[in-house]
């Protein structure tokens, strides 16, 4: 009888012991067929992503109202070189601006740094447009597709970019030389008047 027991404890045992190691096999069966997220690099914003030798683009898009219009360079640029860097961004049309870097530092091209403005974004907002990247110290020269994006999300409305002031001044100068033309029309309409009403 007791050799029965131990038998059955010892069966209770093995039963136990064997569905741990196939629940154990079945996960790690799962991580081998797929593959796991922290083994693929990967943006978490709207920008992209590119290492271009010692310089890492980082969440890097532009910010625009449409294809003919100016765009804004918004992300971030980091500098592993030993030597500060400035950094050539061609975009479409003959369109450039330029990012400094600092050696073993970073850029955030944000609402707190100087705007690096495209003249013209070459891409309407939700498209990919081709930009060239280029640093002649460090030999980076690389074209990247940056995406377009607008004012959709709340996120970029401050980032657009705003009319030049020659653009506004136009309406202004216009309004005053019609406001000086209403003027010495006015001026001249009531010395006519003066000089009838003396003739009389």
């Amino acid at each position: 009888m007791r050799s029965t027991a131990m038998n059955r404890a010892q069966r209770g045992k093995l039963a136990l012991t064997a569905a741990a190691l196939g629940a154990s096999l079945l996960t790690a069966g799962c991580g081998y067929i797929t593959p796991q997220q922290t083994s693929h690099q990967y943006s978490a914003s709207d920008g992209i992503r590119a290492d271009l030798g010692p310089l890492q683009l980082r969440n890097i898009l532009i910010v625009s109202t449409g294809e003919d219009e100016p765009g804004r360079l918004i992300g971030a640029v980091y500098n592993s070189s030993s030597k500060d860097v400035k950094l050539t961004v061609n975009g479409a049309k003959g369109s450039q601006t330029e990012v400094p870097v600092k050696a073993n530092s970073y850029t955030l091209l944000n609402e707190k740094s100087d705007e690096a403005i495209l003249s013209t974004t070459g891409g309407k907002p939700g498209s990919l447009v081709d930009v060239k990247i280029s640093e002649n110290g460090t030999n980076v020269n690389s074209t990247v597709k940056v995406p377009v994006l607008d004012a959709t999300l709340q996120e970029y409305k401050d980032y657009v970019p705003t009319p030049s002031p020659s653009a506004t001044s136009t309406p202004s100068s216009s309004s005053s030389a019609s406001a000086g033309a209403t003027s010495s029309a006015s001026a001249t309409s009531s010395t006519s008047a003066t000089a009838t009403a003396t003739s009389r």
